[in-house]
């Protein structure tokens, strides 16, 4: 297999893609960059450069190549019950015909941050985050009014034990 190299808008390189894969070919560097970032998002470029000898300078051009190619996005994790969202919930969808369509309709609502295509008994999970049972009610009429949708199951979270992002990379 041959290896291409895809472009940023400005002609500079951005990340070795092998042709026919579906993600980006990552270095050992690259990698700790990201496991860096994985333990505190906040933590200085200078720090990093020092974890995995490069420069500063040297760091911040490889984490923007990393953001511009999708590769990670730095956010704020927050705590939903902490900002008034006391409720979530995963919602299995069964659905007909055009199972992207519907996904792509489903990811547009404000409410739902999380859109999976599934192998299994349903078709489409979505997670939601919710003021409350009848904010929960009012977002399961919306996405059962969503065509294609057949029918819902919601599975309301009562306490979580464990979230993470630090699975660390291939």
């Amino acid at each position: 297999m041959t290896n291409r190299q895809q472009e940023n808008g400005n002609g500079g390189r951005r990340l070795a893609v092998r042709d026919g894969a579906s993600h980006a070919l990552l270095d050992d560097v690259a990698k700790q960059i990201i496991e860096q970032l994985q333990e505190d998002g906040r933590r200085p470029y200078a720090t990093i450069g020092k974890a995995v000898g490069l420069s500063e300078a040297a760091v911040r051009q490889r984490v923007q190549r990393l953001l511009d190619a999708g590769v990670m996005q730095i956010v704020a994790v927050t705590d939903p019950l902490q900002l008034g969202f006391p409720r979530q919930a995963m919602i299995g969808l069964r659905t007909d015909g055009d199972l992207e369509a519907v996904a792509d309709r489903l990811a547009e609502l404000e409410e739902v941050d999380y859109v999976v295509i599934t192998a299994g008994s349903f078709d489409l999970l979505t997670e939601v985050v919710c003021r409350n049972d009848d904010h929960l009610l009012e977002i399961l009429q919306r996405l059962r009014a969503v065509e294609g949708v057949l029918s819902t199951e919601a599975f309301v979270y009562l306490k979580l034990r464990k979230q993470t992002y630090t699975w660390g990379t291939a």
